[in-house]
């Protein structure tokens, strides 16, 4: 991932680099044109020095002629020395168009110094023809030097002329060219800073638009998408994610609210039907003693079966119980109704064992039977069936209570299904735990998390089959407000 710091050093090095190499550039071109400029003068400067020794050893040797002395011949032989020197520069100088015309000028020097040392020579010999026809020579020499020079320089005046014009287009060039390169990078540093601020821009204005929307209550709108990879990027992700756990948590402070709700309507019918159930179980418990000492087997199985309904509803409504504990205490509600109504009804189950170790709020099953009976079969005068049927599915326990009674129409079995979408008001609830069905099932929807609990299948004038749909591994602690 590139961070913001990254890109802005990227972008720096950029422009340095560019600036640096436009300046090498710069430097190596003008480096250029100032050489051919010195190399120019410079042969002027040699020309004109090799002009004046060339009249200088011809007076110092004439001098020496004239007088004999050392000192002049010391003189004459310094000169020399000199005008040699030039002699070497200049041929340095041989490039060019003028090679032909600097290798004669060359020779001429050299003719004028080899004159002039035989003119010492024959002077020392004291051979007067000879040194005096060796002077004129190097007389002649000196004037053909001083003649050959200016044709030399005049013809470099007129190649530099040419570098001149050559220098005054660069010059121009040069003025185009910065111009240019001001403005270039004038406009490539706006679109640089353009696209790089929008770069930023969009992503914060995102994230603006988005803590707007978190302020104002909208926790389910469009995940921000940044396509940077930087710390925006990095910022976007972590706001999405935090805006998905708020709404997460919110959502679970609903459930948890709508839980605790329930509860305390489920706890304030348990006060609205039970006058002190504690003294009232003590006294069915009393009550199954005393028939069971005088025999009545019937009376005190009765009697056990209401206890044992009656301790399981006042078990702590905060945690669950298993299966199994909710099947005994259907089995306990079908003997005291099947005691009631003889043949009138018929109550069927069909258990598999295995299956009732899983946990399931309290009083689950009974309301539901309950609810069957008072709602389905109560009415019936003859051939009434209730059954109950536990079996294992996949993942999954299946829970199933049927009957075959007044049955509900699909506008009757819409609100039991979208339990979610309002609030689970019961019209009719049961005898003896004054539970509905909308209170258990959604009870059961918030105990698992889930929304696909309950099935139910139901036809007006032919039953209804209640159909639920249980986990069988639950990852969740089991007390609190699990119920």
């Amino acid at each position: 991932m590139k961070s913001i710091r990254s890109k802005l050093m990227a972008y720096f090095f950029v422009f340095v680099l560019l600036f640096n190499v436009v300046s090498v550039l710069i430097y190596f071109s003008s480096d250029r044109l100032l050489n051919e400029y010195h190399t120019s003068i410079e042969r002027f400067l040699i020309l004109n020095r090799v002009s004046q020794k060339s009249i200088d050893l011809y007076d110092k040797v004439n001098q020496f002629v004239l007088t004999g002395e050392e000192q002049d011949f010391e003189a004459f032989y310094k000169t020399k020395s000199e005008i040699v020197q030039e002699k070497e520069r200049l041929n340095e100088q041989l490039t060019g168009v003028e090679d032909v015309q600097l290798n004669k000028h060359i020779h001429m020097i050299e003719t004028l110094v080899q004159e002039t040392e035989m003119t010492a020579g024959f002077m020392l010999r004291n051979d007067i023809e000879k040194y005096t026809l060796h002077l004129q020579e190097a007389r002649e020499t000196s004037n053909y030097i001083q003649e050959t020079t200016l044709q030399l320089i005049d013809l470099e005046l007129t190649e530099y002329q040419d570098l001149y014009q050559e220098l005054a287009q660069r010059n121009e060039a040069f003025k185009s060219f910065t111009i240019f390169l001001f403005l270039t990078t004038v406009l490539l540093a706006i679109g640089a800073a353009l696209w790089f601020s929008r770069g930023i821009n969009r992503p914060i204005r995102s994230l603006w638009h988005g803590a707007r929307e978190v302020s104002k209550g909208k926790l389910n709108g469009p995940e921000i998408e940044i396509k940077s990879n930087d710390e925006l990027k990095l910022l976007g992700d972590t706001f999405n994610q935090m805006r998905t756990n708020i709404q997460r948590l919110f959502q679970e402070i609903k459930e948890k609210s709508e839980l605790d709700q329930l509860l305390k309507e489920l706890e304030l019918k348990h006060l609205q039907n039970q006058i002190n159930p504690h003294f009232l179980f003590n006294t069915l418990n009393t009550v199954a003693r005393m028939s069971y000492l005088e025999n009545a087997t019937s009376t005190t199985r009765l009697i056990e079966s209401i206890s044992t309904i009656l301790r399981h509803s006042l078990g702590d409504l905060d945690k669950s119980v298993a299966l199994r504990d909710e099947v005994q205490v259907v089995e306990e509600y079908f003997y005291i109704q099947q005691t009631r109504f003889a043949d009138r009804m018929t109550f069927l189950q069909k258990v598999d064992e295995s299956c009732l170790d899983i946990p399931v709020p309290r009083l689950t099953l009974q309301p539901l039977i309950e609810n069957a009976f008072i709602h389905g079969i109560e009415k019936k005068e003859e051939g009434g069936r209730i059954s109950l049927t536990v079996y294992r599915e996949q993942d999954h326990i299946m829970v199933e209570i049927s009957d075959n009674g007044a049955g509900m129409s699909p506008e009757q079995i819409e609100p039991f299904i979208n339990l979610s979408k309002e609030e689970p008001v019961d019209e009719h609830t049961g005898h003896s735990t004054g539970l509905g069905l909308k209170n258990v099932l959604r009870r059961l929807q918030l105990f698992y998390q889930r929304e696909d609990i309950v099935e139910i299948d139901s036809e007006v004038g032919a039953g209804t089959m209640i159909r639920l749909k249980l986990p069988n591994t639950i990852s969740r602690e089991k007390g609190g407000a699990s119920a």
